[in-house]
């Protein structure tokens, strides 16, 4: 059995390091234990990569950070078969996909082929190469990075590849104070001295982890809940005629199915059996906000994906 305290102690570890960037340490773990893929969007500086990197660190898993480049290829994702003359064969050389936490840094710098093909392990959980199948780790998380203020030489991600990640997390700036203790921690990480290796949870307290949180109680009220909720994502005209005007798409099933499993590993963490209806709202912009399209005039009013799902967690009745 695993308890919700390793967690309590693992989120602890990591904002000793993340300093003001409490809502992306939280996001990490709950991708982990509702076995997702993240998408962090953030400026340039503002410790995505430690993030990830750190978490690895107190894992017991391996990690792989790839920089995307305008001319990477597939192959340098996953794989490729490499010929051996001493012995006259193909032997398959893997990928860096081949690793359990995977940054994918700067995503959208990279064409359509080679972010298809990450997305297309993230969502199979195998690469297909040279005419075989060979699956991923077990244990295996995308943490993908956009860059939000520089767009030029930039492939952005296509709706439905958006639609393969678990969450999206917007990455702001830390307040002065926490700026102040960034300082301070940068000084002192580089005058110490090396110490012992800190202890790291091993796979198998993530994987019982995720069984339990997945027994969590949610009764049918608030399964209707997430229905109702993405549902009005695609019929808003039910609920406000501005909406309707601004939403040209809605989320799909999996946004469902990704409220469904945060919102019970969320009252795991909580040291709960059973999820609230404010689970799924704390939740609901995370999960809903890249997968819903706005018409260019919403965009041109000042709307945002994440005030439409603000305004439809006020529309849609609250169990």
């Amino acid at each position: 059995m695993s308890d919700p305290k390793l967690f309590h102690k693992l989120k602890a570890l990591l904002q000793h390091h993340i300093l003001g960037q409490e809502g992306l340490v939280d996001s990490l773990i709950m991708s982990l234990l509702a076995d997702g893929h993240l998408l962090v969007e953030g400026a340039p500086g503002l410790a995505k990569t430690k993030a990830i990197s750190t978490l690895a660190n107190y894992l017991e898993a391996d990690f792989q950070r790839i920089q995307f480049t305008p001319d990477l290829l597939p192959s340098d994702i996953t794989g490729t078969e490499i010929f051996r003359p001493q012995t006259g064969e193909f032997i398959f050389q893997q990928g860096p996909v081949f690793h359990n936490l995977v940054l994918a840094d700067e995503i959208n710098r990279a064409p359509a082929k080679v972010q298809a093909a990450l997305l297309e392990a993230m969502a199979e959980r195998q690469v297909s190469a040279g005419g075989e199948t060979r699956d991923l780790p077990n244990l295996f998380l995308v943490m993908a990075t956009q860059n939000p203020i520089e767009q030029e030489g930039t492939y952005p991600l296509p709706e439905a590849q958006l639609d393969r990640f678990l969450m999206h997390v917007i990455v702001d700036y830390p307040s002065a104070e926490a700026e102040l203790e960034i300082l301070r921690t940068v000084r002192k990480e580089s005058l110490a001295q090396p110490t012992q290796d800190q202890p790291r949870l091993n796979q198998q307290s993530i994987f019982q982890a995720r069984a339990q949180a997945m027994q969590v109680t949610m009764t049918p009220a608030v399964e209707s809940y997430i229905v109702e909720l993405v549902q009005a994502t695609r019929a808003p005209s039910r609920y406000s005629n501005n909406l309707a005007d601004a939403i040209v798409f809605g989320a799909s099933p999996r946004a469902s199915i990704a409220l469904d499993k945060c919102s019970r590993v969320k009252a795991w963490l909580d040291g709960r059996d059973y999820v609230t209806p404010a689970d799924i709202q704390k939740l609901a912009p995370s999960i809903l906000r890249h997968r819903i399209g706005l018409s260019f005039a919403a965009l041109a009013q000042g709307y945002t994906p994440t005030k439409v799902v603000d305004e439809l967690l006020l529309l849609v009745t609250t169990p």
